[in-house]
């Protein structure tokens, strides 16, 4: 697992897998299930320590995508647009992800 972590942290994945399987996939649901967890214990007036703890559990994974994302697109052969968009969608998305 942790040469995994390695090879996605240093963008050794094709970028195509990193957005769609990374960012979109699994972003999507590691975040829906930290935001499911959060409301959860917002709602049931839990310890606040552990609804801001849960509230920030998916950032890391976040980051990681976001410099995954940006260390594939410099590998990518493709349209230069394409590299940057990626990227900046990505950012976005991931932001969206956060805050949502």
């Amino acid at each position: 697992m942790a040469g995994f972590v390695k090879r996605l942290w240093a963008g050794d994945l094709p970028l195509r897998q990193a957005i769609w399987e990374y960012a979109v996939f699994y972003g999507l649901l590691i975040n829906v299930l930290t935001d499911v967890l959060f409301y959860a214990l917002l709602i049931n007036d839990a310890n606040a320590a552990l609804v801001v703890l849960a509230f920030v559990l998916p950032i890391p994974y976040n980051i990681l995508v976001i410099v995954a994302v940006w260390r594939s697109a410099e590998h990518y052969q493709g349209p230069e647009r394409s590299r940057d968009l990626a990227r900046l969608g990505t950012v976005i998305w991931m932001v969206f992800l956060t805050l949502a």
